[in-house]
């Protein structure tokens, strides 16, 4: 299974946009989103105050500001190829 984890602020459009792509593209794929709210934790709001939104994919930093459908796809299926 492939954790996405966005890291979002409450009224943030960026991190509504990102919401939607990843949701679209993760539809059919063995993979979970999870929201994390940076204004929850200290630690995280101030590693990412400036930059959100941020996407991992399994812990790694792979989208800042915007994430595109056709490179979270090839992302997506380079980790489910070198799982299988």
């Amino acid at each position: 299974m492939i954790t996405i984890e966005v890291m979002t602020q409450q009224d943030c459009c960026l991190c509504d946009d990102a919401k939607e792509v990843i949701e679209q593209v993760i539809a059919e794929l063995p993979a979970e989103l999870k929201m994390t709210d940076i204004e929850s934790d200290p630690k995280l709001f101030e590693r990412y105050k400036e930059k959100i939104t941020v996407v991992l994919i399994n812990g790694e930093e792979s989208f800042v500001y915007k994430v595109h459908p056709i490179t979270l796809r090839k992302k997506l299926d380079k980790l489910l190829a070198t799982k299988g």
